[in-house]
């Protein structure tokens, strides 16, 4: 498997992994802005991807704010894969390309309740839920992690970005 930079080709395969998770973590409604991304903004967002023998496993990016906050962006794993550690991998790596930012306070995101207490386990804390806010049965969970209280912590338990197996 090999994590690389996102570019303009993989669209198609990014999308798939997308659908392979609506309607469970993603809403139908949210492909065309998920799309809008991917055309728009993935390339400033330093989004990535996890492939194997040509096929996108998994996706997701960091965007970063001259404010001192970054948010996780459209990060997702290929249904028939998860549970195999390629979600962990992809937040590793963007944890990582966080930590080279000193300037980074927080990493913010937004997810669903399905997908919560992943990012709990990594150190995010949920500031705020929006019931059905990212469609039917889908609630918005806003996270943040701050980097000032976890950057030593951060530096030592993401240096190996390998999935479990």
């Amino acid at each position: 498997m090999t994590l690389r930079a996102y570019q303009a080709a993989d669209a198609a395969g990014c999308l798939s992994v997308f659908d392979s998770n609506v309607p469970e973590y993603f809403a139908r409604g949210e492909r065309t802005d998920f799309q809008r991304f991917l055309d728009d903004q993935a390339m400033q967002c330093a989004y990535q991807v996890i492939e194997e023998q040509g096929r996108i496993l998994a996706c997701g990016g960091l965007s970063v704010d001259a404010t001192g906050i970054a948010g996780f962006c459209w990060g997702m794993v290929l249904r028939s894969h998860h549970r195999q550690g390629l979600g962990r991998q992809l937040a590793n790596a963007r944890l990582q390309q966080a930590l080279q930012h000193p300037d980074i306070k927080y990493i913010e995101l937004s997810t669903s309740q399905h997908i919560q207490a992943f990012y709990e386990r990594l150190g995010f804390a949920v500031t705020r839920v929006v019931p059905d806010g990212h469609g039917q049965g889908l609630d918005a969970v806003e996270m943040r992690l701050s980097m000032d209280d976890n950057r030593t912590a951060l530096s030592c338990s993401t240096t190996s970005s390998a999935p479990d197996r």
